[in-house]
């Protein structure tokens, strides 16, 4: 079976602190929180690094996370439901009320191929 590579990169970010949570998933209804997702791929990095390589990914269709967490608490810190942290998503499509859905964010990656997914970190606060 061919494998693919995925490099993520958090473009625009405010500060090195913390770190940042990258999740990877393929299920529509586990977007974007990837919580009880078996089969998603997450990565906690030093935000100074500014994100990720996932090596050895099957071909289909994903779409990306990103939390700045900036205070390293593990989770995103929000005030009356509005995030006081970084988040982004793969495709950065425009962030409304709540986030994306998955057919906002998704990608196809194809087999043997490395893909590039720049997200553009937003800030509210």
């Amino acid at each position: 079976m061919p494998v693919a590579r995925l490099d993520v990169s958090a473009d625009d970010l405010r500060s090195a602190k913390g770190v940042l949570q990258i999740c990877l998933t393929a299920d529509p209804d586990k977007f974007p929180g990837c919580v009880d997702d078996a089969n998603a791929v997450t990565r906690t990095v030093a935000a100074a690094k500014g994100g990720v390589r996932f090596d050895g990914l099957r071909p289909g269709t994903y779409a990306v996370s990103v939390i700045h967490d900036e205070n390293g608490n593990k989770k995103l810190d929000t005030f009356a439901g509005i995030p006081r942290e970084g988040f982004g998503f793969s495709r950065n499509p425009a962030i409304r009320f709540g986030p994306p859905k998955f057919a906002a964010a998704r990608f196809a990656v194809a087999g043997n191929d490395a893909e590039m997914q720049q997200i553009k970190m937003r800030y509210i606060f």
